[in-house]
């Protein structure tokens, strides 16, 4: 069975709902048998690549509401990460064009390593302070934590169509399925979960999205059959 997440390095919410969705596949007695691909999608497409700047006043202006409001919502969300394991920085993070890492996490899927490395962008734009963005030597050396071969994430990273077609072809499959934000979860292409839902809304899809993979076959009857070990003798009585 494939799930298909989609996600964007700047959602907060796609950093929740991975881990949220990991517990429910640990606990998933088919867990082996999941394959598990993460697609793309950009928050805000149109930034320039070289612009980043403070989260906090960035969710103001988008929003409309008062820079103490989005640093409330922050917060709400830094409990929320919290509440489940996962580190998260309240203030001081920045946000920026994610189309780059994008390319990236494709270059590691074809490698191998992709999980990897999404959990070394998350854990680098939500738990450190360093700014992420604009800056291919860290992301370079993110690759390298995540296993990949420094020169040749060197390479994917500096040339500017490298992976650009396979991210592009992921938004348009997420726009094509309905897609309006991240994250979100497709499971074997028959149901799909929208946002960073509990636990407990994924081990629903993974049972459902498992029993509809084959149909189940009501046998009526019981006359003779033969077998691998031969065939099953009427009783004389």
């Amino acid at each position: 069975m494939r799930v298909e997440i989609w996600t964007d390095i700047n959602c907060p919410f796609c950093y929740l709902g991975k881990k949220r969705f990991e517990q429910a596949l640990t606990d998933f007695p088919h867990r082996s048998d999941v394959e598990v691909v993460h697609r793309s999608f950009e928050l805000d497409p149109t930034l320039p690549a070289d612009e980043s700047g403070p989260v906090i006043a960035k969710i103001a202006h988008k929003y409309g509401i008062s820079e103490a409001q989005a640093a409330a919502n922050e917060r709400g969300i830094g409990a929320q990460a919290a509440a489940i394991g996962l580190p998260y920085l309240t203030e001081g993070r920045d946000y920026g064009n994610s189309f780059d890492m994008h390319r990236l996490l494709h270059f590691a899927l074809a490698e191998g390593k992709q999980d990897a490395l999404l959990d070394a962008l998350y854990r680098a734009n939500f738990a450190e302070e360093q700014s992420l963005f604009a800056d291919n030597e860290r992301l370079v050396r993110l690759a390298v934590t995540a296993g990949l071969d420094e020169s040749a994430a060197r390479t994917a990273l500096d040339d500017p169509n490298a992976y650009a077609d396979a991210v592009r072809a992921d938004e348009q499959e997420a726009a094509r399925l309905g897609a309006r934000g991240v994250p979100f979860f497709v499971f074997d292409r028959k149901y799909g979960v929208s946002g960073a839902q509990p636990s407990e809304v994924f081990t629903q899809a993974l049972d459902q999205a498992w029993a509809d993979r084959e149909p189940v076959i009501q046998t009526i009857g019981g006359a003779d059959v033969c077998g691998p070990d031969g065939c099953e003798l009427p009783a004389h009585n």
